[in-house]
């Protein structure tokens, strides 16, 4: 029989759970809890990683944790400290005995791992100090908390292929530093004027928030929480992916209604877990990492990743903030994932360390996975998807004010983006094929790189499985009845504005084989070297943005429709001027048929369930007429418009 469970911060652990005995602890519940209950917690602070026992056992009979009726309980990873000694100036210090923090002290935990890459002069640790909520910045050295500068904390990294904006200078100047030794943990930091003792000062102690220990645990929802200042480790591909809170290699977990942030690396995670690789590549430099996440993949084949074991979650109407390096992270326990109506911003944008696994989304075989209606903005880089990414569909999301919007690497689709909005200056990194783009308003910098030296799994249709490997070869993309609009300067080099970059291609299958049967004998280094089918019409180029030089219909106008998007009273707006020649542009409702099949999966562009896909709808949800309007928004009209997109 399924029972309720009932927690409060009035509460006692030796109570019996029940509504006037309720426990003090989420943990004590996760004990009792088993498939078919609810845990239902009160509000009020609640300092404790809750790692659940026991998992439901399908969607029907979860065990649901959930916020109490018009309450928002709070999970911190954090404790706080009010043992601050004045050292000089703005300068304080506490001192912690190493008992204090048990088997994890993040301020002696390095932030390590495969692809981890900056800084490389001193290393950052999982620990972070919060003032009245707020970060401060982890210094180098004593010398620069005493003394902070720009130049010494939150420094932007030297790759960056566009300028990424600065973190606050006044805020850098909120520094600390730890010295761990045998027995103590000494923490120094600047609070700039502030009394710690006087304010909310917090230290984060705890790995999770909300993470189970052991993997497979199936069907838990968590619902209506806030969940913050967790000390979590970095997260690639090729190693555990824990997170502030995370699935643990599992199946049909909703994560929902929630507000996370100030998790130092990922605040959710849908990765993978141990025994199929741990940061082999760091640790034992025997092989390149990209050949140990081939092998992660067919050893988690080998240990059940299935559809009926692995992935399927729902992670929806979450609100993710100022997390180091993910609002959301996985390679393989995501697939057949739906990830939708969530607002994701501030990721990665503190720039006290660089990898190449930074993103507001960053997923790794992504099979199946739908990524709509969010809204990514005021990220390093909005939603990466690497490594098979096929079935995958990112629709109706807006993208803004990020150093990248959108890039999909070394996958050989059928992935679709559509009905999107990226609005960045820099908004989409092709480093993949096979991805058809439909309907969206792109308003900056693409850029197109072929992987010849990397050959990455494909899969058969909505499964696990694999069915080949192939290197990226470039091209096989669609482009139709989308926006494009041009940005000056175009940077880098190999970058455009528009779908300049395929000119040459053919666009046609046949065309394509007609070019390899006339090279004559040969086999790989003929197809290395011819260029793949295109297929690219009725798009829309304005500002400057040049179409593909085989492009039949098009619409090319030099103005700036001057888009924004603006944020109002909680509602989100596209502002934009649409001159009448886009609105008449010819066009026909987009679909599965249209689209056709990959050329290397050879899969069609169809729904995780095997059906039909046809874009008879816009962004906002409007249904389109049989001669839609071109770019994600079917009501746009002459003239300068207003529409809103959210809230």
């Amino acid at each position: 029989m399924s029972r309720v469970y009932y927690v409060s911060t009035a509460g006692s652990d030796l109570n019996d759970g029940s509504k006037t005995r309720p426990f003090r602890t989420i943990s004590k519940a996760a004990e009792a809890a088993d498939a078919g209950d609810r845990v239902v917690v009160s509000g009020g602070e609640y300092r404790e990683w809750v790692k659940p026992r026991n998992g439901g056992t399908s969607d029907i009979c979860r065990i649901v944790y959930e916020a109490a009726p018009g309450e928002r309980p709070v999970i911190k990873g954090s404790e706080r400290i009010v043992c601050w000694e004045l050292v000089s100036g703005t300068v304080w210090k506490a001192e912690l005995p190493n008992t204090f923090f048990g088997d994890y002290n993040p301020f002696a935990e390095e932030l390590s791992g495969d692809w981890l890459i900056w800084p490389v002069e001193y290393r950052v640790h999982a620990g972070d100090v919060y003032i009245n909520g707020r970060s401060l910045y982890e210094a180098a050295s004593l010398e620069d908390v005493l003394n902070p500068t720009m130049r010494t904390v939150g420094v932007a990294p030297p790759w960056t292929l566009i300028d990424e904006p600065l973190p606050e200078p006044e805020r850098t100047l909120y520094c600390w530093y730890s010295e761990v030794e045998e027995s103590k943990t000494v923490i120094y930091a600047n609070f700039q004027g502030l009394d710690p003792n006087a304010e909310l000062t917090e230290i984060n102690v705890r790995k999770c928030c909300f993470y189970p220990e052991k993997a497979g645990l199936n069907y838990i929802t968590l619902r209506g929480f806030e969940i913050a200042q967790a000390a979590c480790p970095w997260a690639p591909p090729t190693a555990d992916q824990p997170g502030m809170v995370g699935a643990h290699w599992s199946k049909g977990w909703i994560i929902e209604d929630n507000i996370l942030h100030d998790a130092k690396c990922s605040a959710i995670s849908l990765g993978k877990e141990a025994s199929t690789g741990h940061n082999l590549r760091t640790l034992g430099n025997r092989k390149p990492g990209y050949q140990y996440q081939m092998e992660a993949v067919f050893l988690a084949l080998q240990s059940g990743w299935s559809k009926e074991k692995i992935g399927s979650h729902i992670v929806r109407n979450n609100v993710i903030y100022d997390c180091g390096q993910n609002g959301i992270v996985g390679h393989m326990g995501a697939a057949f994932s739906r990830i939708y109506n969530n607002h994701i911003y501030n990721i990665g944008v503190k720039h006290e360390f660089f990898g190449y696994e930074i993103a507001g989304i960053k997923l790794h075989a992504a099979i199946d996975v739908q990524i709509t209606r969010n809204h990514i903005h005021n990220c390093t880089l909005g939603t990466w998807l690497d490594w098979q990414a096929q079935g995958t569909r990112v629709s109706q999301n807006i993208y803004n004010d990020n150093d990248r919007d959108l890039m999909i690497e070394v996958t050989h689709g059928p992935c679709l983006v559509d009905n999107n909005i990226l609005a960045s200056k820099y908004s989409y990194d092709n480093c993949a094929q096979g991805t058809a783009f439909a309907h969206n308003l792109v308003c900056g910098i693409m850029r197109r790189i072929t992987v010849l030296d990397r050959a990455t799994p494909y899969h058969f249709p909505h499964s696990t499985q694999v069915a080949g490997a192939a290197i990226v070869y470039g091209g096989d993309d669609r482009f139709f009845q989308n926006i494009f609009v041009g940005t000056r300067p175009i940077i880098p080099d190999e970058s455009t504005c528009g779908t300049c970059s395929y000119d040459g291609s053919p666009v046609s299958l046949e065309e394509y084989k007609d070019l390899i049967i006339s090279q004559g004998i040969g086999d790989h280094d003929i197809f290395n070297n011819t260029k793949q089918p295109v297929y690219i019409n009725r798009n829309a180029y304005l500002n400057g943005a040049v179409p593909f030089d085989r492009e039949e219909q098009k619409v090319v106008i030099d103005y700036d429709p001057g888009v924004r998007i603006v944020r109002e009273d909680e509602c989100v707006y596209l502002e934009m001027t649409v001159d009448k020649a886009v609105l008449e542009a010819d066009s026909e409702i987009i679909d599965s048929e249209k689209l056709g099949e990959v050329r290397i999966v050879g899969a069609a562009y169809e729904t995780p369930e095997g059906g039909k896909i046809t874009l008879d709808f816009d962004l906002t949800g409007a249904y389109r007429s049989d001669k839609p309007v071109l770019g994600p928004i079917e009501g746009l009209k002459e003239g300068r418009n207003r529409i809103k997109l959210l809230g």
